[in-house]
């Protein structure tokens, strides 16, 4: 990874900082490198992701596949929720203000990977230390979980701007929130395996048919809070 890229990465982290109060998202960092961050920063949590197992000799597949997911998951979640959110812009008025709104949630969406990445070692160190499948699918969940915690520091910094021009703006980024966080746990449920059972063959798709991922994700909570039934 390039110090060119880090340092963009960094740029990504201060966006909208007291530091730069009234420069707009793209003045920081392009389109192009927010990508960019985005790819290379979601691949190396995927590729820890997929690490998991008794031996990382086992798993070169697994964490090449999950290297690859997350990024996908990441772009095509943003990709089905945009349309959504430039209809309901213009039908609110704010659409002088879409490309402002898109380079902010764009630049989220990177910054989201960078701190993804920052808790990898957490999650190799709780593969290290012999958490089980289960409870591992859901500490990745909390990590995404955290991740995306923490991206929201940036949401708040790049729509500050927008926000004080037209309060409007702020219900308008809730609504984006429920959309893309409905749309990215089922986009994820699609794309599974991320983690991969190390007792199954590894694929890049699980071999059964699309199924509700809040259904699942409640009833696996269960067994590991309170075991099988």
């Amino acid at each position: 990874m390039s110090l060119t890229l880090l340092s963009r990465a960094d740029a990504v982290l201060r966006e909208g900082s007291a530091a730069e109060p009234d420069a707009p998202p793209t003045a920081v960092v392009s389109w192009r490198s927010r990508l960019a961050i985005l790819i290379a920063f979601g691949m190396v949590y995927g590729a820890v992701m997929g690490a998991y197992g008794d031996s990382l000799g086992d798993r070169p597949l697994q964490m090449l596949y999950s290297a690859l997911k997350v990024p996908v998951l990441l772009t095509v979640s943003f990709a089905i929720s945009l349309p959504t959110f430039f209809v309901f812009n213009t039908l609110f008025g704010l659409r002088d203000d879409f490309p402002r709104s898109v380079a902010a949630l764009s630049a989220t969406q990177a910054g989201l990977t960078v701190i993804l990445s920052s808790l990898a070692p957490v999650t190799a160190f709780a593969y290290v230390s012999g958490i089980g499948y289960r409870p591992a699918i859901l500490l990745n969940g909390l990590m995404f979980a955290t991740a995306s915690f923490g991206a929201q520091a940036i949401l708040r910094r790049s729509y500050r701007d927008l926000i004080a021009r037209n309060p409007v703006h702020a219900t308008m980024l809730r609504a984006w929130l429920v959309v893309y966080a409905f749309v990215g746990i089922q986009m994820g449920w699609i794309l599974r395996p991320f983690i991969g059972d190390p007792t199954r063959p590894t694929q890049f798709f699980r071999e059964e048919g699309l199924s509700n991922a809040y259904v699942v994700v409640i009833a696996m909570i269960w067994e590991v809070l309170f075991g099988a039934r």
